[in-house]
């Protein structure tokens, strides 16, 4: 339900006496409670909001925190801006608490929204902005439209609002989707794309979650299957209810508090047995077919089935007995020494994780996605006294709430409808002997974390349904890029699991904040042997490579690396800019013309463009010269001086020349000792 009230321009309404509004009562109420309650907050009309925002580096942790809602709503954001381009207008997402995550818009109305930090950083919730979309989206977990003087503080009434919620497939409030405008130019249309939009992310957190399910997408008109409208049932593999997105709760009848007390048997008049004969015989197959509703309806069906296979167990084979293990994972870069790439700060951290390697200490690995967590739990297990045994890698945050506890603990047979006919041993059992690492350990489901402590302390492990405890004896290595520290405060992860794996902390640096980047690179070419040959970057790249962010970290230069080395012909050994990857570039060119600055179409040009200031760093300087031989901060610090060289001393445009943020180059101008010649 949206809710619009509509009030004269320019007149201030009072409550209860809202001049224009529909004779929607219930809408007149929700938007009465809600200046009741910022009069509640201690909010008073004509004050000047709250326009502090969070610092980067604490935007940084909550957008970390949300990567899972910003991963599927940046792409969706992107399609949504380019329907309303032009319409003096913005894109906004925010977290549970109506923190503003992300934005993107036009020019000229990001310039008046910031002027009331409608922007990053931002906390838009009633009890800090009064009477607003986003506040009222998450106060009533509904659509909202807020128009004009409808807004209760003054400063916020040239606004528009549209938000919608944006639920997980479990129905806990994630954050809201918001397209604002200015009043005088909104459009009646608005609230529909939001909701669209809206609606695409949670289908995407849906199949995310659910990739080893039974998946049910149906509608009683065949070609909305496969769109916006229609419904997805997601049931275990024996007919447990998991989740069913909006469109199928409308269609079933009932909302998803009472669709867990069925199973796909009472809400399909279908065993799982049944429907998963149909689907292994291929009768199904990409094809629709019917299916009838508990209530008589028939509808167009069609089935996703993608089976969990954690552990391969021979027919007949016991818990605990010879289980197929996996193979040890191939990594390029093996054992502690091979991570030293010179960076100060990682050779501090390897040289206190060789004093505790082999010791009964448990290690927790920190730092953002990218940075290598795995990698270095793979080094740390090849050079402890268990590296002739398995290290067995599992991914709390990958795997489906539903399934994680028979992939960790393992299960007996018969210990649920669809387990394997001789059970299967967990993970737990698998590194028996080994070294066990919990990636992303965060985002363990709290019910489970007391199984785990247990299994901690007493160093044994009970599988589901099974009555016989089964001992081990591993090494504990887990990761978060998560503050667990904060969500322990929160009461988001338990204190005494928290203290039981932080035996030492270690945390990676991001790329950005290292030093290595040049003999990282160089090791990463080597290793990877992308080419089959000796490969290279040029100066000019490498001095792009050091002003650069790296959001992705090791990962994305990677993925940059690979394609490069793709595009380089036969007779070349060095990567140019001209070899770079195009959505790479670009993304340097978004950082260029401002993190908010979108242009309607963007035209990529057939050969990238150099920054103006770089060709002079590849000339007489170091041209003739391998980058191998030459210092990273002695190439930053040369191409920052030329830009500013180049333009004047001006720091806005020699940030945009080198395609970097003002932050970035200040950082960079403050390291090469530049700052005082330049303020």
């Amino acid at each position: 339900m949206a809710i619009r009230v509509d009030s004269p321009s320019g007149t201030r309404p009072k409550l209860g006496a809202y001049a224009g509004m529909p004779s929607d009562g219930q809408s007149l109420d929700l938007i009465r409670k809600s200046h009741q309650r910022s009069e509640t907050f201690g909010l008073a009309d004509s004050m000047r909001p709250d326009y502090g925002v969070l610092r980067a580096a604490d935007l940084s942790l909550k957008l970390d925190q949300n990567r899972v809602l910003c991963s599927h709503a940046f792409p969706v954001m992107e399609t949504l801006y380019e329907q309303i381009v032009n319409t003096h207008s913005m894109i906004v997402l925010t977290d549970a608490d109506g923190l503003i995550l992300h934005s993107l818009g036009d020019d000229d109305f990001l310039r008046r929204a910031d002027k009331v930090a409608l922007r990053a950083g931002a906390l838009w919730s009633e009890q800090q902005q009064g009477t607003n979309a986003i506040g009222m989206a998450i106060a009533e977990r509904d659509a909202v439209t807020v128009f004009g003087d409808q807004h209760y503080l003054r400063a916020n009434q040239f606004l528009a609002c549209s938000s919608v919620p944006i639920l997980d497939p479990f129905g806990h409030l994630l954050g809201v989707l918001d397209v604002t405008g200015d009043c005088r130019s909104h459009h009646q249309h608005t609230m529909a794309l939001a909701k669209m939009s809206g609606q695409m992310i949670e289908n995407h957190l849906f199949s995310s979650a659910f990739t080893e399910a039974l998946r049910i997408h149906f509608h009683s008109r065949p070609e909305f299957i496969g769109t916006l409208m229609e419904g997805i049932a997601a049931f275990g593999v024996d007919g447990r209810f998991l989740s069913a997105n909006r469109s199928a709760q409308f269609q079933l009848g009932m909302p998803l508090a009472a669709l867990h007390a069925h199973t796909l048997s009472s809400l399909f008049n279908l065993s799982s047995g049944e429907l998963i004969d149909r689907v292994r015989g291929g009768s199904i197959g990409d094809q629709t077919f019917s299916l009838c509703l508990h209530s008589g309806v028939n509808v167009f069906a069609g089935v996703e089935f993608r089976r969990a296979t954690p552990v391969a167990v021979h027919a007949g084979d016991g818990i605990g007995e010879s289980v197929n293990r996996p193979a040890k994972p191939e990594l390029k870069l093996s054992g502690l020494r091979y991570l030293e790439t010179g960076d100060l700060q990682v050779a501090d951290l390897i040289s206190r994780l060789r004093k505790v390697i082999g010791k009964p200490i448990p290690i927790l690995i920190g730092g953002e996605t990218g940075t290598g967590k795995e990698v270095l739990a793979s080094a740390i297990h090849r050079d402890s006294p268990r590296s002739s045994f398995d290290l067995v890698a599992v991914n709390c945050a990958s795997i489906p709430a539903t399934l994680i506890e028979a992939e960790l603990f393992g299960y007996a047979p018969g210990a649920f409808t669809g387990a394997a006919k001789g059970g299967g041993a967990g993970k737990i059992i698998q590194a028996d002997g080994g070294t066990l690492f919990l990636d992303e350990i965060g985002d363990m489901p709290f019910a489970l974390q007391s199984r785990l402590l247990r299994v901690l302390q007493d160093r044994t492990v009970t599988p589901v349904g099974a009555t016989k405890a089964v001992p081990v004896d591993f090494a504990l290595i887990c990761a978060s890029n998560r503050n667990l520290r904060e969500m322990v405060l929160r009461g988001e992860f338990r204190d005494d699991l928290y203290y039981r794996i932080n035996g030492l902390l270690v945390n990676l640096p991001p790329l950005r904040e290292r030093t290595d980047l040049a003999s990282t690179v160089d090791k990463i070419l080597r290793s990877e042997c992308y080419t089959g040959r000796p490969v290279g970057v040029t100066p000019e790249v490498l001095a792009l490579f050091a002003c650069h962010q790296w959001p992705g970290n090791f990962r994305q230069l990677a993925n940059v690396l690979r394609t490069s080395c793709a595009m380089l012909d036969d007779d070349e050994a060095a990567i140019g800019m001209k070899h770079l990857p195009r959505d790479f570039l670009q993304e340097l060119d978004d950082i260029r013309i401002g993190a908010h600055a979108r242009p309607a179409t963007v035209v990529v040009p057939a050969a990238p463009l150099s920054p103006p200031s770089l060709p002079a760093i590849g000339s007489a300087a170091v041209a003739a010269s391998s980058f191998t031989g030459l210092r990273l901060q002695d190439l930053a610090s040369s191409a920052v001086v030329a830009a500013l060289t180049a333009h004047g001393g001006n720091v806005s445009a020699a940030a945009r020349a080198l395609g970097v943020s003002r932050n970035t180059l200040y950082r960079k101008m403050a390291a090469a000792g530049l700052m005082k010649k330049t303020q």
